[in-house]
């Protein structure tokens, strides 16, 4: 199990790319830190999810 933003989920074994498709998280307008580290949107085809990983994905929202 896999836990994002708070949640466990059965995630393990897809890469990041894999599982925000699966998603509605719109990947050009968000961020992704695995285990406390910004992962790159470069790495994100080829980071793949272990169990135990913890994932933050942040959205960015305009506004003014």
């Amino acid at each position: 199990m896999v836990k994002v933003n708070g949640h466990e989920t059965d995630a393990a074994g897809n890469t990041i790319s894999e599982y925000l498709t699966g998603t509605n998280y719109d990947a050009k307008r968000i961020a992704v830190e695995k285990n406390g580290e910004i992962v790159p949107k470069a790495e994100y085809e080829t980071t793949v999810l272990i169990d135990g990983d913890v994932i933050e994905i942040v959205s960015f929202v305009g506004g003014g």
